[in-house]
């Protein structure tokens, strides 16, 4: 499983960023969700892309930092978007229309399927956000449903929350709705135990229980029972099965006293 290729066709603008860490951090947010299209509109720090502080934030997306394109204005920033939308907390009187923030991703991904051009996702200053101005340059409002009570989020914060609802946008409308990627599961090949194994553990698992005193075979009362649905949660591999059964041993008998002996697996 793969980003989409429309991903390519989404821009993360900032509008006047003061603090070039902010600008390194965004970098790495959009980057982790794939995508790469970072625009910087005039920012304070004019060498923001070799600043030492925008380089430690970025970390592992130093690539997407140092490709991230620089314009004197919004509008420049959005030559070539079909849609862009701006990320606000509040409705404007006289703004486009506003859109909680998961919404407007998946209107992004039907417009990315249905028409040419990009789509943008525009984000104001640290202190004060986007003016009336940049608002009306954008289609749209977007607005990331937080706390009332504590509303303001950091500008990289919010750029990795719209990353994250753009990618998932993108995800569902492939089919891959709630899924991992691939390297993710990386024990996810690992072949189960057969249940020859298992019947075998359960054995081993009885001893080790009457050595340490646990299990009485003449009054056994629900710790077999029980034990078996523990364990069948859990739905062991082969390599499992032999961790416990190391540990099956070792209750029954120290290792001090199996030196030069093995313990039976039958």
């Amino acid at each position: 499983m793969l980003p989409s290729q429309l991903g390519a066709r989404v821009r993360f603008v900032l509008c006047e960023p003061a603090h070039p860490g902010n600008i390194g951090s965004a970098a790495r947010a959009i980057k982790t969700m794939g995508f790469r299209d970072l625009r910087v509109v005039a920012p304070r720090e004019k060498d923001f892309r070799t600043h030492p502080e925008a380089i430690a934030y970025a970390t592992s997306s130093a690539d997407v930092l140092e490709a991230a394109r620089s314009h004197e204005t919004l509008a420049e920033a959005l030559e070539g978007v079909t849609f862009a939308w701006a990320l606000t907390g509040y409705e404007r009187e006289f703004g486009p229309p506003m859109s909680p923030l998961r919404e407007a991703a998946g209107k992004t991904d039907a417009w990315l399927r249905q028409m040419t051009g990009d789509v943008a996702f525009v984000f104001g200053t640290e202190r004060s956000g986007l003016t009336n101005e940049e608002v009306l340059q954008c289609q749209g409002c977007a607005a990331i449903p937080a706390d009332p009570a504590s509303p303001s989020l950091n500008l990289s914060q919010a750029v990795q929350l719209t990353a994250y609802e753009m990618q998932m946008a993108l995800l569902d409308a492939e089919g891959h709705k709630g899924e991992l990627y691939d390297w993710q599961g990386r024990f996810a090949h690992e072949p189960p135990a057969s249940a020859e194994a298992i019947e075998g553990f359960f054995k081993h698992w009885e001893q080790a229980m009457i050595a340490c005193g646990v299990h009485d075979p003449a009054r056994p009362k629900f710790l077999m029972p029980m034990s078996r649905r523990l364990f069948g949660r859990a739905g062991l591999t082969a390599t499992e099965i032999d961790l416990l059964r190391g540990i099956c041993a070792a209750i029954i008998r120290p290792k001090r006293e199996r030196a030069g002996s093995k313990v039976s697996k039958s």
